[in-house]
């Protein structure tokens, strides 16, 4: 980030509103204390872009999905877990009756969305897109007043706060429609001119979904909305997978995600000269955690392709039998250490053994361990050979 691009005249957009009052769009960085982080997150993203995504991708896109659409729900009061959200995803959209499960395919829906828009050449976001994100989102879940890509529009008699006294207070956004459209407008238009005067899309995306909050636009929705937004600049300046992780970094640190909001804006109130800086920092520091974590999955992914090969290579050769290549298989499959004496209860496991002595059941998993096809823990758990166990569990 150019250290001189507070003072140009583009970085501050006041619009006057006919009911709301001035709102002001501004830059509000302090550079110094982000400049470090700029570069230890561009860094990051380079070695992972050079890392073999490639051999790995699909799997990676499926689990940060999942991740994700857990995360990003749950920040909303979502209820389902990590498990039932990814067997909701693999539903038909067409059959899902559960509220719960339909949050979790919509978001899939708007995810898609906006996949296919970061890939269209010199993408920019406007309020067709937002307003189709947010038809997304909430298409076919129950609320008083929020219909499916349309701005809200408060009655005289509907008042809306955000926040609460627990994250740093209650806030009134605009109510009126006309002034929502306005601020959508100039937060759009906004936007085009930072790009313009070169501003890096990790400064431009969290900035985005900060005042798309602010002015809070929809009845339902929005903070699904804003993250969306917000990875889809991501995504358009080539960040893969990062973007949507980002929603996991936001549950874990949910108390300060949402505080934030009211800090910037009340720093702003109070004519602060650099009010956003906190949740920009705040920003890039969950990029960084969240890339550095993907890179290690990367790598992880691919020890287990190594992994998978040695087991098929030891079974053809004989190295091992076939009831041994089961056992490590599954153990791989699993996902998690399983206790051995589950293991061994396993219907597959005791027809296998069947018609054997345990002796011979004794002898197949001490050969696995011997050729650490998988581990045997203190707590006589089971893993797969190809992680790493801490030294208290070894």
């Amino acid at each position: 980030m150019n250290s001189d691009i507070q003072g140009r005249a583009i970085s501050a957009l006041r619009i006057e509103t006919a009911r709301s009052g001035p709102f002001t769009f501004q830059l509000g960085l302090a550079p110094p204390e982000l400049e470090t982080l700029l570069l230890r997150v561009g860094d990051a993203h380079e070695r992972f872009r050079a890392s073999p995504l490639s051999q790995v991708a699909s799997r990676l896109e499926k689990e940060v999905v999942v991740s994700s659409i857990f995360g990003t729900n749950s920040i909303e009061g979502g209820t389902l877990s990590e498990h039932e959200t990814q067997l909701a995803l693999e539903l038909d959209p067409a059959k899902v009756r559960d509220i719960e499960q339909r949050r979790a395919v919509n978001l899939k829906a708007a995810y898609d969305l906006s996949r296919d828009a970061a890939a269209g050449k010199d993408w920019r976001p406007d309020v067709e897109f937002i307003c189709r994100v947010h038809a997304a989102i909430t298409e076919r879940l129950p609320h008083a007043h929020n219909r499916p890509g349309m701005l809200r529009d408060n009655a005289k008699d509907i008042v809306t706060h955000v926040g609460d006294e627990a994250h740093g207070g209650r806030y009134k956004p605009p109510q009126h429609g006309k002034d929502i459209r306005l601020l959508l407008d100039a937060l759009v238009r906004w936007h085009d001119a930072l790009h313009e005067q070169k501003v890096p899309a990790l400064i431009r995306a969290p900035l985005m979904h900060l005042y798309f909050e602010l002015i809070h636009p929809f009845w339902d929705g929005n903070g699904r909305v804003g993250r969306v937004l917000e990875a889809t600049l991501l995504q358009a300046e080539g960040f893969r997978y990062a973007p949507f992780a980002q929603a996991r970094y936001y549950l874990a640190h949910i108390d300060e995600y949402f505080t934030l909001f009211n800090t910037c804006r009340k720093q702003a109130e109070k004519n602060a000269p650099q009010p956003n800086t906190a949740f920009v920092k705040f920003f890039l520091q969950g990029m960084l955690a969240g890339i550095n974590t993907l890179h290690d999955r990367v790598n992880s992914l691919i020890a287990i392709l190594v992994f998978e090969s040695n087991l098929k290579h030891a079974r053809d050769t004989k190295t091992i039998n076939t009831r041994q290549y089961a056992i490590a298989t599954h153990v791989l499959n699993a996902g998690a250490a399983i206790p051995l004496t589950e293991l061994r209860k396993a219907p597959w496991y005791t027809a296998m053994y069947e018609r054997r002595t345990d002796k011979t059941r004794q002898r197949d998993l001490a050969g696995l361990r011997e050729q650490r096809l998988v581990i045997v823990d203190k707590q006589n758990r089971v893993w797969p050979g190809c992680i790493t166990l801490e030294k208290e569990h070894e």
